[in-house]
């Protein structure tokens, strides 16, 4: 191993013994012009075989000459060299000496070499010398090089001469041949190195080959300080290894791990394909592209086997180094084309990855076959392809298309497992949310079934509606409102909550929201309705094997039973009355039209389900313009708001008299729900309108048959006020044989009201609780038939009970506009 140039040769530390020493001349261009005896006794050629011939071929070790070329040249920019040479004897021996080279001018200034040299020292025991080292050290498997205490090279070996040429470095400082980054680490361990004398190991970079600056590789490098045997320091030594593929294995479990924590942070299926994008670039490739299927983009089950080129398939998420991903061609969301020849095309087919590791671009059938996608290759420097289909659980959800310029260079096997890896943990992720998708879009399409797509208060109330389900991404929950036209002109408003949220809430809440609409066609008073609501609940909570008295805190218990809350109105424009009951739902409020806000005072009652309590009805009167705000819980009580402080902040909203429904309700959730509401909430607001006399008629008769006659009158007098003569022949009849029906089987006192509004409604209403039954006479019967005759001239009849009786009703739609209404369904 050389030593530095200001270290004494000899190796064992004794002075240069100029009598033992041989000594030679050379010429300008490296020939030997003077040889001495002792050159002669040490090396065993005679000055007529050495003589102008180039000393060059005096050295043992093969590429010697080179650095024997870059040592001139250094000795000729500084003052002489000194180290260690490999030379061979006559007799085939090797001999490692210590030489040193100084330089000489002849009278014409033309250079000139004084080369003296000392056969260097053994091992202590005789072992291994410096002669034997030199092969092994030169040629080792790693790199190595000397540098003397200036920090320029003195010595490299073959590992290190293949990075960078002996010329390029010998005798110049680390600045001048590392790249800039690289040299100031390097300098400062290595004067660190200096200073202490302790050794810096395992120093990791990174730095591009020069065969190919694009490429980049992964070094260790350790720093050793080199003293003379008295212990000065003359210099350091260096060892570099190339651990590219330690460095790349931690690299792609890094990947993999980043990818597990990246991909499948939603259940969203196009924000998943571009996680994997994002994961894969730059660290993978310079390019992404993930194409689904269309069908999984909908939820639906995609076909198992081979994808051929008939299924949709569209963009759904990319990557690239360059910002705005130039080199895609489509935007996220597009279709994609491929022809049978593309690599998509071939790997959806086979089911397998595909990889071109060149790129070849005249040749390639799929690239040559479309211009400007051939342009895009060129333009960007695509060199490497690789497309790896998206499947899991046995299906093919689509396809990841990898693309590579010389940054990275080709795709190798270890790129295809690492890609396989990301594109196989991606897909389950994909899958999964696929499978949500068509869950919520079924959940979804259930909730938009359960609830009412529009609400219609008639000509009584108008009205306005809220929904905020506490399970968004499913967007299903257990809070229930609805508007029910009822007989009467009368409008039943209801507003529940099931306990919890979600999919199982859903259902329960359209099991109840059904049967309250079949209820209030019943014409049930409030009370009775929960009454026979509860029966329901109870029934179901039977089913699901729970017992609603027991402890709420037993998981078991809480984990199957499904309690309920609700509030059912009834409201009356006619009379301005509204009749309400709730069972252990919040209270509602009455706003007045001067904005004063009132909570109704309503006996509370059991939650559905217990069927511990009976419920009462409590009934208040209304001016016309008044608000009624019906509300479930989940609006005004949070996990950091109390119930009092919500219902407080509702009440302000609602304080503003005249404003349009929209606005005030607006207005309210805005202040109420300031993030995702954490329970189902649900807001239901009405406002009363009052139908007078304009639009109401109504007579006392007494129980006589002659009145009968007069009846048909008095309605027809009324139907010509009303303008509305079309009916007239149908109503006389309907009039005719509902007051006849009441005189012969009901008892007084009869009345008879016709209220128009958007049907014509004909009441008669008597003191007897025995409900009426549609017969089917036969041919020979003399009478039953007065009930049938009204439901063929009427869109639907029935009958509801009052504290003093019943009422018998029927509903004739209104003529249309042009005339052309015949007053029957």
């Amino acid at each position: 191993m050389m030593t530095s140039e200001n270290a004494v040769p000899g190796g064992s530390g004794r002075a240069w013994d100029m009598a033992k020493a041989a000594t030679a001349e050379l010429d300008g261009l490296g020939r030997v012009v003077a040889w001495s005896r002792a050159a002669e006794t040490l090396l065993g050629y005679p000055a007529e075989e050495v003589l102008d011939r180039p000393a060059a071929e005096l050295l043992a070790l093969p590429g010697d000459e080179a650095r024997a070329a870059a040592v001139a040249r250094w000795c000729r920019a500084g003052d002489g060299w000194g180290g260690s040479v490999a030379a061979r004897h006559r007799d085939g021996r090797d001999l490692q000496l210590a030489v040193q080279v100084t330089p000489l001018l002849d009278r014409t200034g033309r250079d000139r070499w004084s080369v003296l040299a000392l056969e260097e020292w053994r091992m202590p025991g005789g072992g291994v010398n410096q002669l034997m080292l030199e092969p092994f050290l030169a040629q080792a498997p790693v790199g190595m090089a000397v540098l003397d205490t200036d920090l320029r090279y003195v010595w490299v070996n073959e590992v290190l001469e293949h990075l960078i040429p002996l010329d390029r470095r010998l005798g110049k400082p680390v600045a001048e041949v590392l790249p800039r980054l690289e040299a100031e680490a390097f300098e400062e361990r290595m004067r660190r190195v200096l200073e202490t004398g302790r050794p810096v190991m395992d120093y990791e970079f990174r730095s591009p080959t020069y065969a190919d600056p694009h490429q980049e590789r992964a070094y260790s490098a350790s720093f050793f300080g080199l003293e003379d045997p008295r212990g000065q320091r003359i210099g350091l030594w260096y060892m570099v290894i190339d651990v590219t593929e330690r460095w790349r294995a931690q690299e792609r479990l890094a990947l993999l791990n980043d990818a597990s924590v990246r991909i499948g942070s939603t259940l969203d299926v196009t924000r998943t394909a571009q996680e994997l994008a994002d994961v894969a670039v730059p660290a993978l490739a310079d390019f992404v592209a993930v194409d689904l299927l269309d069908s999984v983009l909908r939820g639906d089950e995609p076909v198992p086997g081979p994808v051929d080129s008939t299924p949709v398939m569209r963009r759904s998420g990319q990557r690239s180094v360059h910002e705005g991903c130039p080199e895609a061609g489509l935007a996220v969301g597009e279709a994609v084309q491929r022809s049978p020849s593309s690599p998509i095309a071939r790997c959806l087919l086979k089911g397998e990855s595909l990889v071109e590791p060149v790129l070849d671009l005249a040749t390639s059938a799929w690239v040559t076959e479309d211009p400007v996608r051939a342009a895009v290759i060129h333009e960007f420097g695509f060199r490497s392809v690789m497309v790896a289909p998206v499947q899991a659980r046995g299906i093919t959800l689509g396809a990841a298309t990898f693309f590579r310029s010389r940054r990275l260079g080709p795709f190798v096997a270890d790129d295809v497992r690492l890609a396989e890896e990301l594109v196989a943990r991606a897909a389950v992720c994909v899958d999964n949310a696929r499978r949500f998708t068509r869950e919520r879009a079924a959940a979804r399409v259930m909730q938009q079934n359960l609830l009412p797509h529009e609400l219609t208060g008639g000509s009584a109330l108008e009205v306005a509606s809220w929904y905020f389900p506490a399970d968004a991404p499913s967007g299903v929950g257990g809070d229930w409102f609805d508007v029910i036209p009822l007989s009467g002109a009368r409008v039943a408003l209801v507003v529940g909550d099931v306990v919890g949220h979600g999919i199982n809430a859903a259902a329960t809440m359209g099991r109840l929201r059904t049967a309250v609409r079949t209820l209030a066609n019943l014409d049930l008073p409030p009370d009775e309705l929960l009454a026979r609501l509860d029966d329901l609940v109870i029934g179901l909570v039977k089913t699901q094997g729970a017992d609603p008295a027991a402890d709420v805190q037993d998981p078991g218990v809480a984990s199957t039973f499904m309690g309920a809350t609700c509030l059912y109105a009834v409201y009356d424009p006619v009379g301005r009355r509204c009749s309400m009951a709730r069972a252990g739902h919040l209270p509602p409020l009455i706003v007045g039209p001067d904005g004063t806000v009132d909570c109704a005072d309503l006996p509370a009652g059991p939650p559905l389900g217990l069927g511990t309590l009976p419920f009462e009805s409590v009934e208040r009167e209304l001016a016309e313009g008044s608000l009624i705000a019906l509300y479930t819980n989940g609006l005004i009580e949070t996990r950091d708001r109390d119930i009092g402080v919500g219902l407080s902040r509702l009440s302000d909203t609602l304080a503003v008299p005249g404003e349009a429904l929209k606005d005030i309700g607006g207005r309210a959730v805005e202040a109420l729900l300031t993030g995702p509401p954490s329970d189902d909430a649900a807001l239901l607001l009405a406002r009363t309108h009052v139908l007078d006399a304009r639009h109401v008629a109504s007579w006392d008769l007494p129980a006589d048959p002659a009145v009968v006659g007069n009846a048909r009158a008095l309605a027809g007098r009324q139907l010509s006020e009303w303008g509305m003569d079309e009916l007239l022949f149908t109503t006389e009849l309907i009039v005719s044989e509902l007051v006849t029906n009441a005189i012969r089987h009901a008892a007084g006192p009869i009345t008879l009201r016709l209220i128009r509004q958007d049907a014509l409604i004909c009441e008669v209403s008597d003191g007897s609780s025995t409900s009426p039954r549609l017969r089917h006479a036969r041919t020979t019967d003399e009478s039953g038939r007065g009930l049938f005759i009204v439901a063929q001239l009427t869109r639907r009849w029935g009958t509801r009970y009052t504290p003093a009786g019943k009422v018998i009703w029927t509903e004739q739609s209104m003529p249309s506009e042009d005339g052309s209404g015949d007053g029957t369904d």
